[in-house]
């Protein structure tokens, strides 16, 4: 069981008074089970686990009444041994996007007080649950939802026993913009392209560390694509089903443009917006991919200026999005040659890194061959954002830095493959693995 940050906020739900039944989504195998199982146990007398992707004959227990008085003499007739003790037991719903009614019931169990809730759901932001009981209310104002991810870098720095001392100096080293130590840099940088190929997947990460095997690891990532693309079929509503899967399957292709703009065409010949973009927003909500919009204007709000259709996309973890690429891209990038797909695999690891801080994903492009990688807001301004996987002039970035009346931006990074820390007029240069210290202000 990795450490993982979703952690404390669990312990923060459970200090409430008055805490309503907790709802932890993500996209499939990114840890959400393990986490709130080890959770539970670690801080309850006890625990009742049900799974109703694995044992769907436990949702017609939500069929009758929905009374925390009758569901747990329901729930013990079904789970011999469990044990209800008020105000010392947790109740987990596991895959609840399985059973509507089950979580219908969490505004009674919110209401009664009695028992602690946590479920968990892979797919429940996208529509269509597979009974069809779409009508089935979701208890609006009963429930605390968080959103997980994949294990970021620093978890997976935690995973690879790098201790906080290690990260304190990287954080000093970027505060006072000097280099990093050249024992530390060599080896976060092996663990940047180490986590490039592997991503943030718990039974991924585990693959890899345990065996150190490529190839065992590849294969445990391409089963959960596999998988992915097994809920398009399940979940998916009519034609969206072929669709959706159309979709997800074209993002190789997408980010192996030099313009990595987002077109229908390269989906499918002939695709237009109308055919897609409904199931483009399934595999969004999903939590599989992430879409970075092109901005008129670099100003915040970064939000105001976002152009609506015209963006980027890119995978929530750039180990699954290695995975769908050739054989050998993994061998590639551990010898240091991210060039491969015309810099997508480097933008993709900025765009993960940023997404798992939270951090909505934007892009700068004019028709008049200016492109910045991507735009944020760090410690109060709009700052660029430059990935170069070797050096390089950067001459967008130069561009917008040279007319501050124009483009309203002062200041600039640029993360580079073989970069440690420096800094050269408005731009701070600094190595790939330094992207999650840039904490959200």
């Amino acid at each position: 069981m990795y450490k993982r940050k979703i952690e404390q906020f669990f312990e923060n739900w459970k200090n409430q008074n008055n805490r309503k039944p907790l709802v932890v989504k993500g996209c499939r195998q990114c840890g959400k089970t393990s986490s709130v199982v080890d959770f539970a146990t670690r801080k309850y007398g006890h625990v009742i686990y049900m799974d109703f992707h694995e044992q769907p004959n436990l949702k017609m227990l939500f069929n009758g009444s929905l009374h925390p008085d009758y569901l747990t003499v329901a729930i013990s007739a079904a789970l011999p041994g469990s044990t209800f003790v008020p105000h010392d037991t947790c109740i987990i719903f596991d895959e609840i996007q399985d059973c509507p009614q089950a979580r219908a019931s969490l505004k009674f169990f919110m209401l009664d007080g009695r028992y602690d809730v946590i479920c968990t759901g892979s797919l429940l932001g996208v529509n269509g649950y597979k009974d069809g009981q779409d009508n089935t209310s979701i208890p609006v104002g009963y429930e605390t939802i968080v959103d997980m991810c994949p294990m970021d870098f620093e978890e997976w720095l935690w995973a690879n026993k790098i201790e906080q001392p290690v990260i304190d100096l990287l954080i000093d080293c970027l505060e006072k913009e000097t280099a990093v130590p050249d024992a530390i840099h060599v080896r976060m940088r092996q663990l940047m392209l180490e986590y490039a190929v592997v991503g943030g997947m718990p039974d991924v990460v585990k693959t890899f560390l345990t065996t150190r095997d490529m190839g065992q690891t590849i294969l445990v990532q391409r089963t959960i694509i596999d998988e992915y693309k097994a809920d398009m079929v399940k979940y998916a509503m009519g034609a969206d089903k072929t669709r959706i899967r159309e979709c997800f399957e074209s993002i190789p292709r997408q980010l192996s443009k030099e313009n990595k703009k987002f077109v229908y065409t390269e989906v499918r010949k002939g695709g237009r917006g109308r055919q897609y973009v409904g199931s483009l927003q399934w595999i969004e909500d999903a939590g599989i991919v992430r879409r970075c919009h092109n901005l008129s204007i670099t100003e915040l709000p970064l939000s105001g200026n976002a152009i609506v259709d015209c963006f980027k996309v890119y995978m929530a973890d750039t180990g699954l999005f290695v995975s769908m690429l050739d054989d050998g891209t993994q061998s590639d990038i551990l010898q240091g040659n991210l060039m491969s797909y015309k810099g997508a695999i480097f933008e993709n690891i900025v765009a993960d890194i940023f997404g798992k801080m939270g951090r909505k994903l934007y892009y700068f492009h004019k028709n008049d061959g200016l492109e910045i990688d991507f735009v944020t807001r760090y410690k109060g301004e709009c700052v660029l954002v430059e990935c170069k996987a070797t050096t390089g002039n950067a001459k967008s970035l130069k561009t917008l830095l040279k007319h501050p009346e124009k483009y309203h931006v002062s200041n600039a990074f640029k993360f580079g493959g073989d970069y440690n820390v420096g800094r050269s007029g408005s731009i701070l240069t600094l190595p790939l693995y330094m992207a999650f210290l840039m904490k959200n202000d």
